[in-house]
Order: structure tokens, then C-alpha cells, then sequence
């Protein structure tokens, strides 16, 4: 247990891709995050758990600009202040999100979703009918390579299953050339290969990029899980290895005793 951080204790280090420091957000009175210290290494894959209510989602929000803290400050990439960027701004620094429900464009082939995610893209229309670099070709092609959907590169999106809309919606923030993803609840309606799949998709990612997993399965944040931080009432709890967040008396109380099911 000597491993276990406890809430808002800071790294002795400072090259962090994301550091958030003494953060609120208040809607209406409520506090839904209440002095939030987090700390992320470059590279990492860092996996956050909580029951409904923790604060997950705000937290999501707060980085990526679609809502702003009350007090308190979140850093990216060492010194670039988010708070005062807007939520476009924030998305071209290199920090994509891929919500529960894949938001994929189901009209088009699974190639031209990844083409209109390309970094630097200009419209829709001379995205598609202007001329593609062999650069971006090749960008598009070891993209689908990484996410496993080689064979579906003609499909349309929206006849894809679950899992592979999935992929393709981490593709897409692969091309987007996202230094930070934010992926919530990848394993959510997927089959336990599909699961495993995904979990092998996001292993690899980690080091070219930075990752935080929000989850609810134990069963895939024990496979894809370094670090775990807990969030409770919209605070850290606890960070530590998968054992020894489960262990932790007061995480089995808030949290995964009335998850028994996962």
C-alpha cells in the first residue's frame, strides 16, 4: 500500500502533459468538483474511476474547454494555461475527446472520416474533392493499420459494428494528431473480444500519446490500467495500482462495493 497516493498530493517532478491545481466548479451552488490537484506524466495512460456523480464528466468538460473552473488553474504540456482558451482552441493544442456514443460520419466511408479528421483540414468539400497528398494517404492507411479497420477502408461508417465505430472514432483523434485523448467508456456495449480488442488498441497508443480512460468495467481497467485514479464528489480519493485501489477500505465503501457486479 505504500504506493498509494492520496488526494492532492503532488509528484516531485514537473513535466507534466496535464496538471489541474486546486480546481472548483460550482453549478447553481452545486459543487461538482471541489479542489481537484491532478497530475499526469507525458505518455502515460492514466484510468479514472468513480461512481455516477463523481465528477468525471465536469472534469472531461473542464479540459476541454466546454466549461471553465470557477477557481483553480488546468496546465497542458508543462505551461500553456487552459482557462482563459476556448473549447477550438483547446482541440488544436493536440487534446481530442471521444464521447461514450461513437459521433462518427456515418454517410461517409471509413477513409473520408479519417481524411476530414486530418490535423490542418480545410472544409468538408475541398477536403473531400481536392487533391490528397500521398503524405496524408499514407497517414490515413497506418491509421487504419493501428486501429484494425484495413478491410473496412470503403465501408461507410454507419454500417459498422459497435466496436469498430469505436476504433474509428479513436482513429479519427489519431489523425486529429491529438498529443492528449480523452476516451470515455470505450469498453461500454462491446463484446468481451471486442473489449479485449479495444484494450489492446489503447495499450499501444500509450507513450506516442497520452491517454486518460474513463471507465466503468474492473474487468478492463484491470487489463489496461498502470494507474488508477478515483474520483469522489468531485475530489481524488485515492491513485494507485488496480489492487491497491480495490483494496483501499474507503474505495470499496464509495464505490466498488456497490459495483460487486462488475
Amino acid at each position: 500500500m505504500k504506493h498509494l497516493v492520496q488526494a492532492g498530493e503532488k509528484p516531485t517532478h514537473h513535466d507534466f502533459i496535464l496538471a489541474a491545481e486546486g480546481v472548483n466548479k460550482v453549478f447553481d451552488g452545486f459543487k461538482a468538483i471541489t479542489n481537484l490537484n491532478f497530475y499526469m506524466d507525458e505518455g502515460e495512460l492514466r484510468t479514472v474511476i468513480g461512481p455516477n456523480g463523481a465528477g468525471k464528466t465536469t472534469f472531461m468538460d473542464l479540459i476541454t474547454g466546454r466549461t471553465k473552473p470557477t477557481s483553480g488553474k488546468i496546465t497542458f504540456a508543462g505551461n500553456i494555461e487552459l482557462n482563459p482558451l476556448s473549447a477550438d482552441q483547446i482541440y488544436r493544442l493536440g487534446i481530442g475527446r471521444k464521447f461514450q456514443n461513437p459521433t462518427v460520419y456515418i454517410h461517409h466511408t471509413v477513409y473520408d472520416n479519417l481524411l476530414l479528421s486530418l490535423k490542418g483540414s480545410r472544409s468538408v468539400f475541398s477536403t473531400l474533392f481536392g487533391k490528397v497528398t500521398s503524405t496524408d494517404k499514407d497517414r490515413i492507411y497506418s491509421i487504419l493499420e493501428t486501429i484494425g479497420l484495413t478491410e473496412c477502408v470503403h465501408m461507410l461508417a454507419g454500417t459498422l459494428a459497435h466496436g469498430k465505430k469505436q476504433w474509428l472514432e479513436i482513429g479519427m483523434l489519431l489523425a486529429q494528431d491529438a498529443r492528449l485523448l480523452l476516451v470515455d467508456e470505450p469498453a461500454a456495449g462491446l463484446s468481451d473480444e471486442e473489449t479485449a480488442k479495444t484494450g489492446e488498441l489503447l495499450l499501444s497508443l500509450a507513450g506516442k500519446h497520452s491517454l486518460i480512460v474513463i471507465e466503468h468495467d474492473m474487468v478492463f481497467v484491470r487489463q489496461i490500467a498502470k494507474k488508477v485514479t478515483v474520483l469522489h464528489q468531485g475530489s481524488i480519493l485515492c491513485e494507485g495500482t488496480v489492487d491497491e485501489v480495490q483494496n483501499n477500505e474507503r474505495v470499496r465503501e464509495v464505490y466498488l462495493g456497490r459495483k460487486a457486479a462488475h
